[in-house]
């Protein structure tokens, strides 16, 4: 489902649902061993409200990282996109980091059309209102989406797209999957377009496990509200107290990964799945991978993909970058 419209109050009352293949995905995790569940089932407002009190954290670096590179570089950045460009905005959130270069961008061209995407109608909402307080030449227009339609609402753009994916979403992706991911975009693209992608990039351990395990818990409330989920819309009945949250860093993959441990044997019934599933103590389920690039990485998922890699930005450190690509 893509809804596009000037306005968010026009769907702020509709919400995306589990389609049929979440429920296969659900089935076939929990009774594979060992169990997995579905990283798409966090693409829901209360995952998106939880995940932006994460980007405020002290550990989560990601964010304010991603956001200073912006800060330094977004008048570069326009200058590499070039004038006549429509944004469009992937997971865009409440778009906390996006004026900045909505704003270099509009010094460039009268007016910027800027398509906020998401799945939380809550975050488009604020994302329009931030946009129109601090960029006033850029005309927001949210765009209510599942991106597991494939992106066909790029088609309706017909203005030359500059499609941003930032915050280092794409890690949450195996690299076969970001390719098809990333085929799909381009698919919807012509020559001309481009995409700046944002990604996290490799580095100790001992910075990484604390951005995926604070203090505070608030890692470990969004990693159960899968969970919840499934409590909530396929009549499961987790108990969330019987799980802890588990971030591991595996140097050999590239990868941050997550799990939830269980802290006692359990049985859990998934009613609309007719499904019981045992669990022994200790026994885990992964919910979710981060992937950490170099850039010969980024490389690889961009180029096959049909995105020449054009130019790479990064903040003082070389902990995140991002990098420009065009549809060739």
């Amino acid at each position: 489902m893509a809804i596009l419209g000037d306005q968010v109050s026009q769907i702020i009352a509709r919400e995306l649902v589990p389609s049929p293949s979440f429920a296969e995905e659900v089935k076939e995790g929990l009774t594979r061993n060992p169990k997995s569940l579905p990283c798409r089932l966090f693409y829901d407002s209360t995952c998106s409200a939880l995940f932006e009190e994460i980007t405020r954290l002290p550990e989560y670096y990601l964010t304010r990282t991603e956001l200073a590179i912006l800060s330094d570089r977004s008048e570069e950045i326009a200058h590499a996109v070039g004038p006549a460009i429509t944004v469009v905005e992937l997971g865009a959130g409440t778009a906390t980091k996006t004026c900045t270069l909505l704003t270099a961008l509009s010094h460039r061209q009268r007016r910027v059309p800027y398509f906020s995407v998401d799945i939380s109608p809550a975050g488009l909402n604020e994302a329009r209102e931030r946009v129109q307080s601090q960029c006033p030449r850029v005309a927001v227009r949210p765009v209510l989406a599942d991106f597991s339609e494939r992106f066909a609402f790029l088609q309706d753009i017909p203005e030359r797209t500059l499609v941003l994916y930032l915050g280092s979403s794409i890690g949450n992706f195996d690299p076969e999957a970001a390719v098809e991911m990333l085929t799909q975009i381009r698919q919807q693209l012509t020559a001309g377009d481009a995409l700046l992608l944002g990604t996290d990039l490799v580095k100790d351990g001992s910075i990484l496990l604390p951005a995926y395990g604070d203090e505070q818990g608030v890692t470990e409330r969004f990693n159960k509200s899968i969970l919840a989920r499934l409590n909530r819309d396929l009549g499961a009945n987790f108990d969330l107290d019987s799980f802890r949250h588990i971030a591991r860093w595996n140097p050999e993959q590239s990868r941050m990964e997550i799990y939830l441990e269980g802290l006692r044997p359990q049985t859990v019934d998934v009613a609309l799945l007719s499904l019981r599933v045992q669990f022994a103590n200790g026994e885990r389920i992964h919910t979710e991978n981060s992937y950490k690039y170099t850039i010969p990485m980024v490389r690889t998922i961009l180029e096959p993909a049909g995105f020449p890699l054009t130019r790479s930005w990064f903040d003082e450190r070389h902990w995140f970058a991002l990098h420009l690509a065009r549809a060739d």
